[in-house]
């Protein structure tokens, strides 16, 4: 009877009548009682989130926890996610577990100790279960940041943390676990601020009360410094370290680990460590060879402020004991490789100031000669005089360009002659997309078979799309339709064709009235690619066509004009009707270039007959690929392209194509756009090969915008673009310079590939790049520091003398800004790195001649880095030859 009365109460949410009648239970009853309380949960996991329900779940869980006799059993009722939102209070829960044995509340204590901090048991109920067996307390996660959230939890007219502190009698193991565990750090992080009454400044005053161990503490703050982690983390203890205050005798004890974190450790760790160790090597009580591996270390570190004051320590120390310059000066020329050379100057000036020093007894002069060789051109000549290596007077060596490999078109290889082979194509494009050789003959090879022998393919495929989206849909169903109406998805739209996935209707209403969608600037090449798709698609329905005409010859969308001549032959022999849409790309695609092949291609096209044949001659014979007329317009601080009408891709072209040679204006830009993010761009130079120029000028305006708005840019069209064919003219060059001042650094990294590809096949227009890229910095479009990290990273692979052709026709107009704006406000803001840039590329490619404005901001008062550099730029460009 006891069991039912129990079950009843819990039902109605009587926790007290439920704790009282579990009061008077055996073991054996409570036993007994569990399997209808299990049901119960069941049941209410089911049930409407409502009072009632909300009402159970408190006694519920008192209950369940009561009538598990085994420790694990119930930790796992008292911890079970589905009860966390309505569970019974801890004053409950120790009341109906407190009659059981201390080691097995013990071995509950540590089993709900150690679950993750995010189940949610409450600290009142693991701190009052460590009070009820007497236990040890737990250093578990969960533990320690209940513990920290109890004591740091303050109310007015409460005592203070230290005073909390005081009373605790498990002070030591909590702060000995808060130095072991990374998670708890970063969860408590917000209680150890610097507010009044901190945590740093209570246990530092403990620690001075004898109350903690000041050993532990200040080696449990070092050890966690050396372990590293997220610069938040790390605050916490350095903070936690400056409270403690060491005392030089503490200090000079771990001058060991103060080095290791001046070398290793995040910057503001590594600052400390480094003031630490400066009074200490003044006052001689670090040994030169110790100052010397510290030395090293700090200077290979790219924080500039870091380095300098390392530079000063060495100075100091030199100049206080001049018989260290043996160890020292080595140590202080690891600078030389410094990325900043006004932190090589400073090493040179030490060496400089302290090479009379030197005894030679140890290799030190050899040394400093091998580090020599890693400062510029310009400083290398400086420290060759320094050091007596070479006559003064010599230049110094132009360094060769290095540009990447040119890349070479690739022949598209035949489609694949088996459907088990073209399966695996199909299953790679569908995964990733795939490029324009690896898609076109996989496109190709769909065609072929599915005229050859439909059935083999069908069975070659159906592992392959079993897990389509579209697949196993009522044919026509209106969804599926209507998301490849407005979203063709690649080649999948052929793929569902093939498995009657899409409706006929909707095939035919594509391939005659064009797809759905709106009318942006990218709208004319995703029409003309989408065109040949619903073609394509349509025909295998209907009418499969034997092969495509279209398909390039070589992996940049160029089609060799016999070849097309060959494929019209071959359809005119099997009497095979030629796709309108796929017939108008093959005559995008195919070369024009060399007019001797192009007439002799129109003779034999001519000598078939048909009128593919004739439209074919007449188009070879018409010239090659022409552009339209562009001109310049700005937006805000955007410069955008506006392009002419392109005649020749008129008139007997589908009407699906010919908005590739309409206008385009600036004014498109606001018309609903559903090509973000689509993986079909790539395609996109393929549909006009050797007529990059109409994609460059159509992607324009959201590179534009991406980088004006620090937004995503679709930066892999750069690369693309820059090994694409046809000219590289203003389009492009606008498009790469907007790409250079990106937002992301893999962005620019983009850019940067494309600027290299162009230079190397000599289609860089380095003037006009430069020009675009002033232009753009001066309407506020582009920021000098992402642009002066682009530009140095494209110096860093070596090609100096296109950088510095770059920067030519950049800085002037920057140089004027600054000379108009008097004492140089924004106009000076970032230009001393991008003059340091320049200045090391004209050093290293041995450029020579006159730089407009330059003259006049090195003859500039002071020593910014803008003037410094400029001076050095001087230099440079007036350095006389060899």
């Amino acid at each position: 009877m006891s069991g039912e009365a129990l079950l009843e109460a819990v039902r109605a949410g009587r926790t007290v009548e439920a704790v009282g009648l579990l009061d008077g239970m055996t073991d054996a009853e409570r036993r007994s009682c569990l399997p209808a309380l299990k049901e119960l949960r069941k049941e209410l996991r089911s049930a409407p989130w409502n009072a009632a329900s909300r009402a159970t779940g408190p006694a519920l869980h008192a209950a369940g926890a009561a009538c598990h006799t085994g420790a694990a059993g119930a930790a796992a009722w008292i911890a079970a996610a589905d009860m966390r939102w309505s569970q019974a209070s801890p004053g409950v829960l120790l009341h109906v577990l407190g009659d059981r044995e201390s080691d097995w509340l013990a071995d509950l204590t540590h089993r709900l100790a150690a679950r993750p901090a995010t189940s949610g048991i409450p600290f009142a109920l693991l701190s009052g279960l460590v009070a009820l067996s007497g236990c040890e307390v737990p250093a578990t996660d969960a533990y320690v940041r209940g513990w920290f959230g109890h004591i740091g939890s303050s109310w007015p007219g409460e005592s203070t943390v230290v005073q909390r502190l005081r009373r605790d009698p498990h002070l030591s193991p909590m702060i000995t676990a808060l130095f072991e565990s990374v998670e708890v750090t970063g969860l408590i992080a917000w209680l150890l601020s610097d507010r009044p009454g901190s945590w740093h400044n209570a246990l530092a005053e403990l620690a001075e009360e004898g109350d903690l161990d000041r050993k532990v503490l200040l080696d449990g703050c070092v050890a966690r410094l050396l372990r590293g982690g997220t610069p938040s983390h790390q605050q916490v203890f350095l903070r936690l370290l400056a409270s403690l205050a060491p005392t030089r005798d503490e200090e000079r004890e771990r001058s060991a680990d103060w080095t290791a974190l001046a070398c290793q450790a995040v910057p503001a760790v590594a600052r400390h460590a480094q003031s630490v160790l400066a009074p200490l090597a003044l006052d001689g009580e670090l040994t030169s060879r110790q100052l010397a591996e510290m030395s090293s270390g700090v200077l290979f570190r790219t924080e500039r402020k870091l380095v300098r004051a390392q530079l000063v320590l060495l100075g100091k120390v030199l100049r206080r004991d001049p018989s260290t310059a043996d160890v020292l000066l080595p140590a202080a020329a690891e600078a030389f490789g410094h990325e900043d050379t006004e932190v090589q100057e400073r090493a040179l000036k030490l060496v400089e100031r302290h090479a009379t020093a030197l005894s030679g007894s140890d290799g030190a002069r050899e040394r400093l000669e091998e580090l020599a060789a890693e400062l510029s051109p310009g400083l290398r000549l400086r420290a060759q005089r320094a050091l007596g290596i070479e006559a003064p007077g010599s230049a110094p060596a132009v360094q060769e360009e290095a540009l990447p490999p040119v890349p070479e078109r690739a022949r598209l290889a035949a489609a694949p002659e088996s459907v088990a082979e073209l399966a695996e194509e199909v299953s790679a494009v569908l995964a990733s997309g795939g490029g324009v050789a690896v898609f076109e003959r996989t496109l190709d090879g769909l065609v072929r078979h599915a005229h050859r022998d439909r059935d083999a393919l069908l069975e070659a495929l159906g592992p392959v799309v079993a897990r389509c989206w579209w697949k196993d849909r009522d044919p026509g169903h209106p969804v599926v339709d209507r998301s490849f109406r407005e979203s063709l998805q690649g080649l999948e739209v052929v793929l569902a064709a093939l498995f009657d996935g899409v409706g006929t209707a909707t095939l035919h209403a594509a391939v005659q009235q064009g797809a759905t969608g709106g009318d942006c600037h990218h709208s004319a090449l995703s029409r003309a690619f989408d065109a040949r798709l619903w073609e394509a698609a349509h025909r295998l329905r209907t009418d499969p066509m034997p092969f495509l005409l279209a398909t390039p010859t070589w992996d940049t969308g160029l089609l060799e004009p016999g070849e097309l001549v060959a494929r019209l032959a071959e359809y005119r022999r099997l009497e095979a009707r030629p796709g309108t849409a796929d017939f108008a790309q093959a005559l995008l695609r195919v070369r024009r270039d060399e007019p001797s092949a192009a007439e002799e291609a129109a003779a034999k096209a001519r000598a078939l007959g048909s009128p593919e044949g004739y439209r074919l001659a007449q188009w070879l014979t018409a010239g090659g690929p022409s552009l339209p007329t562009a001109r310049r317009r700005t937006s805000g601080p955007r410069v955008l392209l506006e392009l002419g009408e392109l005649e020749e891709v008129q008139g007997l072209f589908p009407k699906e194509f010919r908005p590739l040679g309409r206008p385009l204006t600036v004014f498109e830009d606001h018309r609903y756009c559903r090509h973000w993010g689509v993986t079909d761009r790539r395609h996109w130079p393929a549909v006009v090969p050797g007529r990059r120029e109409l994609v460059a000028a159509r992607l324009l305006p959201d590179i534009s915008t991406a980088v004006v708005e620090d937004g995503h840019m679709d930066a892999a069209m750069l690369p693309l673009l820059a090994e694409a064919d046809g000219t590289a003219g203003e389009a492009l060059h606008l498009c790469l310079a907007y790409g250079l001042g990106a937002r992301r650094p893999e962005d620019r990294l983009a850019a940067v590939d494309a600027l290299l590809v162009l230079a190397a096949r000599g289609q860089l227009d380095a003037g006009r790049l430069g020009a675009d890229i002033g232009e753009l910095v001066r309407r506020g479009a582009l920021k000098k520091s992402r642009l002066t990290e682009a530009i140095r990273t494209a110096a860093a692979t070596g090609a100096y003398a296109t950088v510095w052709s770059v920067l030519r026709g950049l800085l002037p107009d920057l140089l004027a800004d600054l000379a108009s704006d008097g004492a140089g406000g924004g106009a000076v803001r970032g230009l001393g790195e991008l003059l340091a840039v320049a200045a090391d590329c004209a050093e290293r490619s041995g450029a020579r001649g006159d730089l407009a404005h330059l003259a006049g901001t090195a003859e500039r008062h002071g020593s910014s880095k803008a003037v410094t550099q400029a001076r050095r730029l001087r230099t440079a460009l007036t350095r006389e030859a060899a």
